[in-house]
């Protein structure tokens, strides 16, 4: 009987993952600091997708300009860290 029920527990576990399908890793860029996301529909399903390479939310409105999309900033955006200070030093 407890093999029965192992064996009714794996099924329902890997039946569910059938159906709803394996789960997609979203990839944000951290190089640019604007994302598109980028919806396409229709009658197989379509799907979306984000593409951060945009350097300003100008740049991506113009390319998301008559589509289904919309810019935003990346939530993952890594600034370059800023230039380290130099040490003058007096010559007395």
């Amino acid at each position: 009987m407890r093999v029965l029920t192992w064996s009714a527990l794996v099924l329902a576990l890997t039946a569910g993952s059938v159906i709803t399908g394996p789960a997609h890793a979203q990839a944000y860029d951290p190089r640019y600091p604007v994302c598109m996301k980028v919806y396409e529909g229709g009658r197989f399903g379509g799907g979306e997708w984000i593409d951060c390479s945009y350097t300003s939310l100008p740049q991506c409105r113009a390319t998301a300009s008559g589509r289904s999309a919309m810019c935003d900033l990346n939530p993952f955006y890594a600034p370059p860290s800023p230039p380290p200070r130099r040490v003058h030093r007096r010559h007395h």
